[in-house]
């Protein structure tokens, strides 16, 4: 699928030059820092070296005083206290934190995650049942029930309260909870409304821990679990996010818990053991990533809440012990590879489905059904058609009687919205601009399909229908050196707001060298046509096509990231190369 390159606005030349000089950096590095929005030295500093202190008072929020003083009265009475949180990463890394922390000042506590089959997503009449019978009389509800308003209500009748600690987009009424933190409320006044739902749940802990005069490096051995959540979610490392990703980075790099180091146990960034960090068994090739985290770990926690229990995934994650890690993680990496063979398998019949289509190929959205679909994975499976077609998609599978489905979109188009117009015919969604989720009676769904597909047609551009590529800036391939590159690795963390800067060079050869590699990658070794210089090591993921033009000696404009390569303990600077266009006439 052909893409469009666009590059984004250049900042002024004079004020680029003057940030450079003033940063003793290159005029490259410090556009990309201007079109952050950094303009000067304290703003460069606090992007460069995010503090802890430079986070927001947890009290800004709204209902956070309710939500503090009800916790409070719960531990002075000795209530029984259920943490509850969604099957997924964010939930269950949400659930996992501030049960530990509970636990360290309170016993009386018990964890619940919702069965995905049985009870689906959010709050469920069997947990408020479950909460009952065993006589819990607040729960904390984490990564979900900003929509629960009738569940909340039943709740109440059996004199259960409730503190929510969401990150969703409310509806237009809120659960009659004792709280609700969310910061994406019309009323609340909070400076950052993108944390994830593990953030919400740490400035619960952080309010809790200021009103109480618990000391803030105490909180510090939880941020892995807030960066875990924030890289598996997706949501934008900017601001207060950016601060928790890059402290959480430095705790599961240096010293990760042993949940954490099982799961990783199983990639191939662990080496050997470590004798060096007294908690840890194991060292890293390299330092993780973001990246890291959203291929290697978050999958694999989510896989037990996809195919089994997303309580295995909690119980990994507040162990202590890592022999009994090491175990559940095993359970779980066997899990995960149950839930990429199915992936696979329902990507290809979905694949399918539309090729034999005419109607799904010519419309502006993709939906597909089938009933026997493991619901655990349909979310996957729209991300990979989205990656093949390119167009808002909902895969829909029947669980529990009712058709679901799960929601993913393209740049600039908000999912969420065109559902909330077909609301009259679903029983259930929520979700982002970007992926939701939805369920119905089978009666509506043509009717809901039919409706979906008339919302988007009149709503989305062209634009937003061709996978674009942004490009940060023009650059010449003599400017990538070592000391670029070690500032470039400081932009970092990476992710939505601030992804890792694509960098475009024109009318470039290969040396001779170019090889197709793996299944459908190419091996080159690039240099500008017309400047000279040393030749750049290259690797071009699923774009062996274009190695008989490339074989001819013809130039050509690529796309790509800089990063670092390891081999048999050399690291090398090389361009990952996101796309290649051919030049067409040269002079």
């Amino acid at each position: 699928m052909e893409k469009s390159w666009v590059v984004k606005e250049q900042g002024n030349r004079e004020t680029v030059e003057q940030l450079a000089k003033l940063l003793n950096i290159d005029c490259n590095l410090a556009n990309l820092l201007i079109q952050r929005g950094i303009t000067n030295y304290d703003e460069a500093k606090f992007f460069f070296r995010p503090k802890l202190d430079e986070l927001h008072d947890p009290f800004l929020m709204k209902d956070m005083d309710k939500a503090i003083s009800r916790a409070e009265s719960a531990i002075k009475n000795n209530e029984k206290i259920l943490v509850y949180g969604d099957y997924d990463v964010d939930g269950t890394t949400a659930v996992a934190l501030v049960y530990t922390f509970l636990k360290t000042i309170y016993n009386n506590i018990d964890f619940y995650i919702p069965d995905r089959y049985t009870e689906g997503y959010g709050i469920s009449i069997k947990s408020i049942d479950f909460a009952s019978q065993n006589n819990f009389s607040l729960i904390i509800v984490l990564d979900c029930g900003i929509k629960a308003v009738e569940k909340i209500a039943y709740a109440k009748t059996k004199n259960i309260d409730f503190i929510i600690c969401d990150h969703h987009r409310p509806g237009d009424i809120l659960p009659d909870a004792c709280a609700v933190l969310d910061p994406k409320r019309a009323d609340c006044k909070y400076p950052y409304n993108e944390l994830s739902g593990c953030g919400v749940g740490f400035k619960l802990i952080q309010g809790y821990s200021q009103k109480n005069n618990i000391p803030f490096n105490k909180l510090n051995k939880y941020l892995d679990l807030v960066v875990v959540s924030i890289a598996s979610d997706i949501v934008e490392i900017t601001g207060e996010n950016r601060i928790l990703a890059y402290h959480g980075l430095k705790l599961i790099n240096t010293n990760p818990r042993p949940g954490f180091e099982a799961i990783l146990k199983y990639s191939k960034l662990i080496r050997k053991k470590n004798k060096e960090l007294e908690n840890s068994n194991y060292i890293f090739n390299k330092e993780l990533t973001i990246s890291d985290i959203v291929f290697l770990v978050g999958p694999r926690i989510n896989a037990a809440g996809r195919i089994e229990s997303a309580n295995n995934s909690v119980k990994l994650l507040i162990s202590e012990n890592i022999d009994y890690a090491q175990n559940l993680a095993e359970q779980i990496n066997k899990i995960n590879t149950e839930r990429r063979n199915l992936d696979t398998q329902t990507t290809q019949q979905a694949l399918e489905m539309i090729e034999e289509n005419k109607i799904l190929l010519q419309n502006k959205t993709t939906i597909v059904y089938d009933p026997q679909w493991h619901i655990g994975i349909i979310g996957i499976v729209a991300s990979r058609l989205v990656e093949s077609y390119y167009r808002p998609t909902i895969v829909f599978t029947e669980s529990n009687g009712s058709i679901t489905g799960s929601a993913r979109s393209v740049k600039d188009f908000d999912i969420y919205n065109a559902i909330d117009e077909c609301s009259d015919l679903l029983e259930h969604f929520g979700g982002h601009k970007y992926a939701a989720g939805l369920s119905l009676k089978k009666e509506n769904f043509q009717a809901f399909c039919q409706c979906f597909e008339k919302i988007v047609s009149s709503t989305i551009t062209d634009n937003s229908l061709t996978p674009e590529v942004e490009i940060d800036a023009k650059l010449c391939l003599n400017h990538i050196n070592k000391k670029f590159n070690r500032i470039l690795k400081q932009f970092a963390p990476f992710g939505p707001g601030n992804m890792s800067p694509v960098f475009e060079t024109e009318r470039v050869i290969d040396t001779g060298n170019a090889r197709k590699v793996g299944k459908n990658h190419l091996k080159l070794n690039v240099v500008h046509l017309e400047i000279s210089g040393f030749p750049l090591p290259a690797i071009a993921f699923q774009q062996a096509e274009h190695l008989a033009y490339i074989d001819q000696n013809k130039p050509f404009n690529i796309c790509y990231h800089v990063e670092e390569n390891e081999w048999n303990g050399q690291v090398t600077l090389q361009l990952n190369i996101k796309d290649i266009k051919p030049v067409q006439h040269s002079y």
